[in-house]
């Protein structure tokens, strides 16, 4: 177990002999990541301080930087700015294998010659371990991911879910203070990616160990991590609980990030009347809830264009067209439990999710079909127009 703590780190990849680079005072934008004199810069001014025992979870689109930040805690590439120490000794000049950490990667990288014993026990030989040490941590281990049966097999004869739980064990003989997981289950399907989530948080409780845990899934993000790190072309967007992310999301990125399908959009303003705020959007006027009031007032925002968020899970389907955004329905999905229902209102795509239980059982949504949509004000999410969420 460790704390860890990333303090201003920053990867600038310098530019290669025949890459222009740009003029002085002059920084450009390529593949949405900052290009300066020193090149392409990859993580920026990143700030986080992990607790003992806690998983956190870096998300985010691909290139965006959460790889590299793993990457550099691992050692496997050079920290260009900032300081990275773990139980408060300082990290960046100090060999990946003297950091006292293991990493899983999403390739597994197992040795195909050796046997899943041998997979298993190969780092504890590299560090001259006694025999009978070896053998007590790697059946341990085994045990412990359900792949006892599978100790004479080589990986060739594994699935890909069982070659994954082969990754883990061998990273976790090492019993290090950090656990780090590069989108271990990028590799399988749907189904074993559901089975591995749930291994590798019963795996959390069964050893003490600090996990930083890299994924662009947002569903492995919110039921795996403590706390949430979203990134977007090498910056930190929000840290928090999956909850906490999920109910504030800090900006229109994040909101749209975070949930499925993600929330919905409209062009609306805010309004305050009598020292009440009031969001409109189209025929459709709703009073925010105490607590948004509060939060608005707090921060004296004023009367203004906005982003109206609302997820999908919260409009409502209502049978008087009186204060209610009307709404096209392009397409019906039946899910079984839920109905999702693609839609055009407001000049904007939408996502309705309807509940079959409040349909009354099945029912068939034909394309064309005109709805009535609404939603309280304790659901709604209020964006400036730099994307902002007004309340914090």
């Amino acid at each position: 177990m460790a704390t860890l703590n990333l303090k201003g780190i920053t990867k600038i990849y310098p530019h290669s002999g025949g890459q222009k680079k740009p003029r002085k005072g002059a920084p450009e934008k390529k593949t949405n990541l900052q290009v300066t004199e020193q090149g392409v810069v990859a993580v920026q001014s990143f700030n986080l301080d992990i607790a003992d025992n806690e998983f956190i979870v870096l998300v985010g689109p691909s290139g965006c930087g959460k790889s590299t930040t793993l990457r550099m805690v691992a050692g496997l590439e050079e920290i260009s700015g900032g300081e990275l120490y773990i139980d408060g000794k300082l990290m960046n000049d100090v060999e990946p294998k003297n950091r006292d950490i293991a990493m899983v990667f999403q390739s597994y990288a197992l040795y195909p010659h050796m046997t899943v014993y041998e997979n298993m026990a190969f780092p504890l030989k590299l560090r001259k371990m006694p025999k009978d040490e070896i053998d007590r941590r790697v059946k341990d281990a085994a045990a412990t991911l359900d792949i006892t049966q599978y100790l004479d097999r080589k990986p060739k004869a594994l699935s890909g879910g069982q070659r994954q739980r082969v990754a883990i064990g061998r990273a976790i003989v090492r019993e290090p203070k950090v656990l780090l997981m590069d989108e271990p289950l990028s590799n399988l399907d749907a189904k074993l990616r559901n089975q591995m989530r749930a291994e590798i948080i019963k795996l959390r409780q069964k050893i003490n160990t600090t996990f930083m845990y890299v994924t662009h899934d947002q569903t492995e993000a919110m039921t795996l991590g403590d706390r949430i790190v979203i990134m977007k072309d090498g910056f930190i967007q929000q840290i928090g609980t999956p909850q906490e992310v999920f109910d504030h999301p800090a900006n229109l990125f994040v909101a749209g990030f975070i949930g499925t399908p993600q929330m919905n959009y409209f062009d609306a303003k805010l309004t305050q009347e009598g020292g009440k705020y009031s969001v409109s959007a189209g025929s459709c006027k709703v009073e925010l809830s105490p607590e948004k009031q509060k939060n608005l007032a707090a921060r004296n925002v004023p009367a203004q264009a906005i982003t109206l968020g609302v997820r999908p899970s919260h409009m409502i389907l209502a049978e008087s067209p009186e204060n209610t955004l009307t709404a096209t329905v392009d397409v019906s999905e039946m899910m079984g439990s839920e109905v999702h229902l693609h839609a055009s209102a407001g000049g904007r795509d939408v996502v309705v999710i309807v509940p079959t239980l409040d349909l009354g059982g099945a029912r068939s949504f034909s394309a064309g079909e005109k709805l009535n949509l609404a939603f309280s004000g304790n659901v709604c999410h209020v964006f400036g127009q730099d994307g902002r969420n007004l309340e914090f």
